[in-house]
C-alpha cells in the first residue's frame, strides 16, 4: 500500500532513479517492480550492493531499526516510514548509526507540509503565538472492524508494536510536538475498547511542558470525525480545523493583563487577525522525498530529521507507559521500562 506512493513520489524528483524493490515476497517484490519499471530483489542485501544514494524503509514498524541501520552502515542515507520504530530505544541507535555514517536520516511525517501547518509554524515562529498556555489536540481516526480483519499483525504488540498510537496516531503526535514542542512530563491512558486486536483503539493524555504549559491529547480508532488543533500562547490563539486555520491575538497579551488589570472580570480583546481561511489540502510523499533530496544535494537539515522526528515516538511510549504505571511518567522515557512493558505485553504477561 505505502511502497507505491514512494515510487510515484521517487519519480516526481528531478535527476533521481529508482534503482530496485526489496520484499522478501518474491511475487510481490516483482509486481512492485514492473509497475514501477526497476529491479526486484527477495533479499534487500542485494539492493545495497548496486550502492544506492538513498534507501527508502517503508516496512512493517519492528523491522525499520536493522534495515536502517544496515542501509546507513552501508552508506546510504535513509528515509523511514512512521513510525521510526516501535520503541526508544531502537530509534535512539538509529540515529547514533546515522551519526556515525555521517548519513542523513528522515522520517516520513508528510503532514507537517499541509498548508494550515506550515501556516501555523510560520506564526509560532514569528513569535505571534507567545510563550505557550496550553494546547489541545483531537483526532478522531476512525478504522471499521473489517479493516483490522484485513492482516493478522494490525493492532498486534508483535506485528505492530501497539494500536491506535502506533499506526494511525503516529502523524498526529509529531504535529503536536512540532508545533507546541516535547512535553517534559505524560500521564496517559490507552485502553481497547471495543476493536478486535490486542493493542489500544483508544488513547488520551495530559502533557506538561517546560515553563508551565499544559496540553490535552484524545486519539481514537472508535470515534469518527475531523482533526482539531487548537494552541493558546500568551500572545495569541491558533485553531486548526482539518484543512481550515485561525488566528487570534491578545491585545494586551495574557501576561500583561493579568497584572495591570483594574477590574476583576475584564478581559483582554481578542482580535481576529487571519481566517478563519481554507488553505486547502496538501502534504504527500512527494513533498518529502523533494525536501530530503534538497537537504542531501544542497548540505541541510531536512525538514523532518530522525532526532526530531523521535519526539512523538518518545510521546507514544510514554503514554504506554504511563497508563500501565497507573502515574505520570518523565519525557525523555525510561528506554529499560519500556522495552520491559513491550516484552511483557508482547508475551502476554503485561497488560494495560
Amino acid at each position: 500500500m505505502i511502497a507505491p506512493l514512494h515510487a510515484a513520489a521517487i519519480a516526481a524528483v528531478d535527476d533521481s532513479e529508482l534503482l530496485g524493490i526489496a520484499d522478501p515476497d518474491e511475487a510481490k517484490a516483482r509486481e512492485r517492480a514492473e509497475e514501477a519499471g526497476c529491479a526486484a530483489f527477495a533479499d534487500y542485501r542485494e539492493l545495497l550492493a548496486l550502492e544506492p544514494d538513498v534507501v527508502v524503509v517503508a516496512t512493517p514498524h519492528p523491522s525499520h531499526p536493522p534495515l536502517a541501520i544496515d542501509a546507513l552502515t552501508a552508506g546510504a542515507h535513509v528515509l523511514c516510514e512512521k513510525p521510526i520504530a516501535v520503541e526508544v530505544d531502537d530509534a535512539d541507535a538509529m540515529i547514533a548509526a546515522a551519526e556515525r555514517a555521517g548519513k542523513l536520516l528522515a522520517v516520513c511525517f508528510q503532514q507537517r507540509f499541509r498548508p494550515v501547518i506550515v501556516r501555523a509554524r510560520e506564526l509560532i515562529e514569528a513569535g505571534r503565538l507567545g510563550t505557550l498556555v496550553r494546547v489541545s489536540v483531537v483526532d478522531p481516526l476512525y478504522r471499521p472492524e473489517a479493516y483490522y480483519g484485513t492482516a493478522g499483525w494490525r493492532g498486534t504488540w508483535a506485528g505492530e508494536g501497539g494500536g491506535v498510537l502506533m499506526n494511525q496516531a503516529p502523524h498526529t503526535l509529531d504535529l503536536l510536538c512540532h508545533l507546541a514542542g516535547r512535553p517534559v512530563r505524560v500521564r496517559g491512558l490507552a485502553r481497547r475498547r471495543s476493536q478486535p486486536m490486542e493493542a489500544e483503539d483508544t488513547a488520551a493524555a495530559l502533557l506538561e511542558y517546560e515553563g508551565g504549559g499544559i496540553g490535552t491529547l484524545a486519539v481514537s480508532t472508535v470515534e469518527a470525525g475531523v482533526q482539531r488543533i487548537e494552541l493558546v500562547g500568551d500572545r495569541g490563539r491558533i485553531e486548526i480545523v482539518g484543512e481550515t486555520i485561525a488566528f487570534q491575538e491578545f491585545d494586551p497579551p495574557l501576561s500583561e493583563h493579568l497584572v495591570t488589570a483594574k477590574e476583576m472580570f475584564s478581559a483582554p480583546a481578542i482580535v481576529d487577525v487571519d481566517g478563519p481561511v481554507a488553505l486547502g489540502s496538501g502534504g504527500d510523499h512527494v513533498d518529502v522525498h523533494r525536501d530530503f533530496a534538497s537537504a542531501i544535494r544542497n548540505g541541510h537539515e531536512p525538514r523532518i530529521p530522525a532526532s526530531k522526528a523521535l519526539w512523538s515516538l518518545e510521546l507514544a511510549n510514554a503514554i504506554v507507559l504511563s497508563s500501565h504505571l497507573d502515574r505520570s511518567v518523565p519525557v525523555p522515557v525510561d528506554r529499560a521500562a519500556y522495552r520491559a512493558l513491550l516484552a511483557g505485553l508482547r508475551s502476554g504477561d503485561a497488560v494495560l
